[in-house]
């Protein structure tokens, strides 16, 4: 649990974004706009960073103007003072004036408000004359947040799918199908939301216990032993490599 009240705003754009709106926002005509297109049609383009150069791509036409935006943006700040609250509706009007111009508009009845902190004020945050919703829990990078960090939802997998739909016990069977069924929402973006408590450190693992545990031939065994005859790392070290691997990278 963080102590500084932090508030998250998550605005979401409309998604239909009309060509003639991106034509008329970049003050170009119709047949301007297919004499661009046909133009960059079959060309290649790459990124140069100082000597550094990307692999060519291959443009393909409506390249030429900006069809469609990324829709959903996140902004953030400490709130715990009236001077920091003011901060934050200064940059939400910034971006909101910023989507005039471009002429996008916002879903207000998505846009939402994550309160995070002990004793967070909950200031009133505004967008345009809508007053923001404060929300309990938003889904951020695949990950179900709530006010208290608490990232437990984690645990959605599709064991009871493989459970109830697949008659084999076989190792060969089970073990590929929790591989590509079910540990990837275990450890989707793991570095963001890895537990920190021991119950819910315990909550993931028994969802592989229990795969395990499906194995005729090793049920008698227990789960360290299991995982030795699977050749499985727990869950836990799993993230711990993950999250290693992360800071070496970079």
């Amino acid at each position: 649990m963080i102590c500084t009240a932090v508030d998250v705003v998550y605005s979401h754009k409309k998604q239909r974004q009309e060509r003639v709106i991106a034509e008329q926002a970049n003050g170009l005509d119709e047949q301007t706009v297919r004499w661009i297109e046909n133009w960059l049609n079959g060309q290649a383009q790459g990124v140069v960073i100082s000597s550094t150069k990307s692999s060519r791509t291959s443009t393909s036409p409506g390249q030429a103007y900006p069809q469609q935006v990324a829709h959903d943006t996140k902004l953030g700040g400490v709130a715990d003072t009236p001077e920091s609250r003011v901060a934050i509706q200064r940059d939400l009007n910034s971006l909101e004036e910023w989507a005039d111009r471009n002429l996008m508009k916002f879903n207000e009845e998505k846009c939402k408000v994550l309160p995070l902190g002990r004793n967070n004020p909950r200031h009133q945050v505004m967008l345009g004359d809508t007053q923001l919703e404060s929300s309990l829990a938003r889904k951020d990078l695949g990950v179900l947040v709530d006010t208290k960090l608490n990232m437990s939802q984690k645990v959605n997998s599709n064991l009871g799918c493989v459970r109830q739909s697949i008659a084999s016990r076989l190792r060969e069977v089970i073990l590929p199908l929790y591989s590509v069924l079910v540990r990837p929402h275990l450890e989707y973006c793991v570095q963001f939301w890895a537990p920190q408590y021991k119950r819910n450190m315990d909550i993931l693992e028994r969802v592989q216990q229990r795969t395990t545990k499906m194995l005729k031939r090793l049920r008698h065994l227990a789960y360290e032993e299991r995982l030795r005859e699977l050749e499985l790392f727990s869950l836990e070290k799993r993230r711990l490599g993950g999250i290693l691997s992360m800071y070496i990278n970079t």
